[in-house]
């Protein structure tokens, strides 16, 4: 009998007015009968649950028995339920049900409605607009590493396209901005790496169970490194792409330039990852300053010219 599953039972009991026990059942993947022992142990710790026989029937915690709800403000208990409201995609069904459950506990009754909806007035969905499909199930094997102490091994996609074979000790698991990432002690660099999870492949939790070192935290704010390396270059765009480039700058950094034009202060890193945003919005960008990186961008789409005006593959 597992104590989490009593504690889950006891958080959804007070969360319904009533429950059957094969929807209980259903929610915990067990048999109604597990169920009635686990009801019969929560009576025994001294929470009555009630038995209802027959149509609507089911499992209810007694009125009688109160609960402190004034631990958490209105406040706290929107921000716990917006926060909440935003995992389905990351957390599997039933925890996400237990840990709702839990919340809604302690919502005022004569407060439900008013909590629910100032809730539901801001979404968080960090689910990606293009699913991969190994995404969730990499999420939830390190988690398991993560919990079990166990060495992760996977082969890698790194920079320039170089595929490594990695055995990874597990310690973090990283949402940063809308990519996943593990952060993890790598056997094959004898350091502490990030390692972002739509770059793995043949992700493995192995039998091996590692002896935990000092974890270092993940270094995850770069602002201060990327200001210093950024360069501002001038570009023209046409308003067609307004929308895009306003990803990278703020609008403050646009002067229009004509009915349909603006020139743009643009942050800029000389990488491969710049040059391809700038090449992304193909003729509605021309970039004026600096002439070198002008230069450049003339040179890979010389490049890419010859690329198409040789036939063969």
């Amino acid at each position: 009998m597992k104590v989490d599953r009593l504690v889950s039972i006891i958080m959804i009991l007070l969360d319904k007015k009533r429950i059957g026990a094969q929807e209980l059942a259903d929610i915990f993947e067990v048999s109604p009968r597990t169920i009635y022992r686990d009801i019969d142990a929560i009576n025994m710790a001294g929470i009555p649950v009630r038995g209802t026989p027959g149509a609507g029937g089911g499992f209810e915690i007694m009125q009688e028995y109160k609960m402190d709800k004034r631990v958490f403000s209105a406040d706290d208990l929107c921000t716990l339920l917006m926060g909440l409201s935003s995992l389905p995609g990351m957390v599997q069904g039933g925890q996400l049900v237990h840990a709702l459950a839990k919340v809604r506990s302690f919502i005022p009754a004569d407060r439900a409605e008013e909590i629910e909806l100032k809730a539901s007035q801001i979404c968080i969905d960090f689910s990606p607009w293009r699913g991969n499909s190994n995404m969730q199930a990499y999420i939830e094997t390190i988690k398991t590493a993560l919990q079990k102490n166990k060495l992760l091994a996977f082969e890698y996609i790194a920079h320039h396209g170089n595929i490594t074979t990695r055995a990874a000790e597990p310690y973090y698991l990283v949402l940063k901005g809308s990519h996943w990432y593990l952060h993890g002690y790598c056997r094959k660099r004898n350091d502490f790496r990030l390692f972002r999870l739509s770059r793995m492949s043949n992700l493995q939790m192995k039998e091996e169970i590692f002896v935990p070192r000092d974890p270092q935290k993940p270094q995850l704010d770069f602002d201060g490194i990327r200001a210093a390396m950024e360069t501002k270059i001038k570009i023209r765009i046409h308003q067609s792409v307004l929308d895009r480039v306003l990803d990278f700058c703020p609008y403050e950094d646009f002067s229009p330039d004509g009915d349909r034009h603006y020139i743009v202060d643009f942050p800029f890193l000389e990488n491969e990852y710049y040059y391809g945003i700038l090449l992304s919005f193909g003729d509605k960008c021309q970039c004026l300053e600096p002439l070198h990186i002008r230069a450049e961008i003339k040179r890979r789409i010389h490049d890419l010219a010859a690329i198409y005006e040789n036939r063969q593959p």
